[in-house]
């Protein structure tokens, strides 16, 4: 296999795709926010934190979810939930990263009663993201040319599931309001909320809301739930993520590619192991994965690729070679690596193309392909020729990375 550095891989140009904003704060700044909010966390210190909530391993995906009551509970301060914004793109910048899709659910910091709303939650966010854009893009290496700037957009994510109470206050006053309604009806009709909220604020006012995503538990919640959802933003020019083959199988991607549109599929990886498949009239499951895989490479339908995160909430996952990345890769298909959450799985796009390359083979110009991916493949805030140019940009700068460092003469 060949070698890359650590200081090529941290130059090289990247993106990350699949992004959760409140999985990836930082931990001195989640200290600071929840004392400015007044809640009290498990430990008022960074190492009190990584030893009780935000471990370096997790026992399960439960332990692993745990994480998130700390962080969604301090965002629901819109100063807090600016600066965890703009922070992230900060530390995204400062190791080469060039785009981002930050996503993450509004309606789990939405809380009417204190005056907080969809608007000013997406405003939040997008002031904190725009203001590092405008500081990085100032730059003169960026103003020559010398290197590409630095874009984002914004993925919303509607929820699979969530309970009458503490997953957050619009969902518990929801639930209330409609107390005569079964709690499917609630939750698919807060997705459809979610979604043309999304649109109008696009629309109306230019917030770069790129894409829908579902997120939470797969199992029992299916895709095609939300296939009602999904075709509004069909319709309206919102590109289409799912969080699916994460914790099920095959059926899952299945789903989400033929009910839901999806344009993208983060994780994904579940699709390969034949042991996941539920469905009774599926009796040749090879084939099915096989042919899966084919028609999702064929079609060019990326997989949001996120290495630790998967190893973190899979335990059957004990060693990283085992990770059907490698599948992936020998499938043809389009994969882009990715993060998911920064904090709780403590890593870093840098981390996950070190730990991709050192355990893959990986050659140059599949690299150059994986990194093409992620700007290719993204939901860009502009025009498909805006897109091209901007990837042709990245992609020129990786050659120049790579003659710096040798692999290219």
């Amino acid at each position: 296999m060949p070698f890359y550095s650590a200081d090529f891989i941290r130059e090289m140009p990247k993106s990350d795709l699949h992004l959760h904003l409140d999985g990836s704060l930082r931990l001195e700044s989640l200290i600071e926010m929840a004392k400015r909010s007044k809640l009290q966390l498990p430990s008022d210190t960074v190492a009190g934190l990584k030893e009780l909530v935000f471990k370096e391993s997790y026992n399960n995906l439960g332990e692993y979810l745990h994480c998130f009551q700390y962080t969604c509970g301090v965002l629901r301060n819109m100063e807090n939930l600016q600066q965890a914004a703009y922070e992230l793109a900060i530390d995204n910048q400062q190791e080469g990263v060039n785009y981002i899709e930050v996503r993450f659910a509004p309606q789990l910091l939405i809380d009417l009663p204190a005056g907080i709303d969809f608007d000013k939650v997406m405003h939040a966010v997008n002031n904190g993201l725009k203001q590092a854009q405008t500081e990085y893009n100032q730059q003169a290496a960026v103003i020559a040319g010398d290197k590409p700037p630095f874009a984002y957009g914004i993925i919303n994510c509607a929820m699979r599931m969530f309970g009458d109470k503490g997953f957050s206050p619009y969902y518990t006053n929801l639930f209330q309001l409609m107390r005569d309604f079964e709690p499917m009806q609630v939750i698919k009709l807060a997705a459809m909320e979610l979604v043309r909220a999304s649109v109008r604020l696009r629309d109306e006012e230019g917030v770069p809301i790129v894409a829908l995503d579902l997120a939470g538990q797969e199992s029992g919640y299916p895709a095609h739930n939300f296939k009602e959802v999904y075709e509004y933003a069909h319709q309206h020019f919102l590109l289409k993520t799912l969080h699916a083959g994460e914790a099920y199988g095959a059926e899952s991607v299945f789903e989400a590619i033929t009910e839901c549109y999806a344009d993208r599929i983060g994780h994904g990886y579940s699709m390969f192991i034949p042991e996941m498949i539920q469905d009774p009239t599926i009796t040749d499951k090879q084939r099915y994965i096989k042919e899966l895989a084919s028609y999702i490479a064929d079609k060019r339908i990326a997989i949001e690729v996120c290495l630790t995160s998967n190893l973190q909430t899979n335990p059957a996952i004990t060693d990283i070679k085992q990770h059907k990345f490698r599948d992936m890769l020998e499938n043809r298909m389009a994969t882009v690596i990715c993060t998911d959450n920064r904090l709780v799985s403590n890593t870093t796009v840098s981390r996950e193309y070190q730990l991709a390359v050192d355990n893959f083979d990986i050659p140059l110009k599949r690299l150059k392909d994986i990194v093409a991916y992620g700007f290719k493949k993204s939901f860009f805030p502009g025009s498909y020729v805006e897109k091209r140019e901007y990837a042709k940009q990245c992609l020129e700068y990786f050659d120049k990375v790579a003659r710096k460092y040798g692999f290219i003469y």
